[in-house]
């Protein structure tokens, strides 16, 4: 991932709700960019530009941020979205290094079509990973395709891509597969739910 989108940012010197609502009325995220021993920086960076990353590069995008004419590359590090009107309240960002090793949490999403009689349970969401800043993957992805019931894949036995390391448990169980309950398993513990309710 050589491409490093470019991201204006300006410096807020405005604190509090207010001034937090105000960056926002103009189209803009409160940000906040520390990291390696420096003081955190207050900044405002376009919505709309931002989200559009976040969409392109996944959660953990890098990007480069452009703070009163100088550049500074960044790593997204949290982003608290407004749970009802979905837009971004607040940004956390770190300062990256080219060449520099991050530990990141990266999304687990599970490919391919169950084996007849199975269920799948997928465990965990994210596995903690520890990358090149400007390498971290989008997604892991886990195929299911025709495994058994009975299967437990832990983070261990996960394949990552060149340069990635698992940086959490590796015996964290990340998917179980389980096998199906049968019609009349289903109906049978309705049926004990309806007695238990009367």
């Amino acid at each position: 991932m050589s491409d490093v989108s470019v991201l204006e940012a300006q410096t807020r010197t405005e604190f509090g709700k207010g001034a937090a609502r105000r960056t926002r009325r103009d189209g803009n995220v409160p940000a906040v960019l520390y990291g390696h021993g420096e003081a955190p920086k207050h900044l405002a960076v376009n919505a709309q530009a931002f989200a559009a990353i976040l969409r392109e590069h996944g959660t953990n995008a890098v990007v480069d941020l452009e703070i009163d004419g100088k550049k500074q590359l960044a790593m997204t590090k949290s982003v608290v979205v407004h749970p009802i009107r979905r837009y971004i309240e607040h940004a956390d960002l770190l300062i990256v290094k080219r060449g520099e090793k991050v530990v990141v949490d990266v999304p687990v999403s599970l490919t391919g079509e169950a084996g007849p009689g199975t269920l799948v349970r997928q465990e965990l969401n994210a596995l903690s990973l520890e990358a090149d800043a400007l390498s971290v993957p989008e997604t892991i992805e886990v195929s299911v395709f025709n495994i058994p019931a009975g299967t437990q894949i832990t983070a261990g036995e996960i394949a990552l891509p060149q340069g990635v390391a698992l940086y959490g448990d590796a015996e964290q169980l990340v998917v179980n597969i389980i096998a199906a309950p049968t019609a009349a398993e289903t109906e049978g513990e309705a049926e004990a739910e309806g007695e238990a309710a009367e």
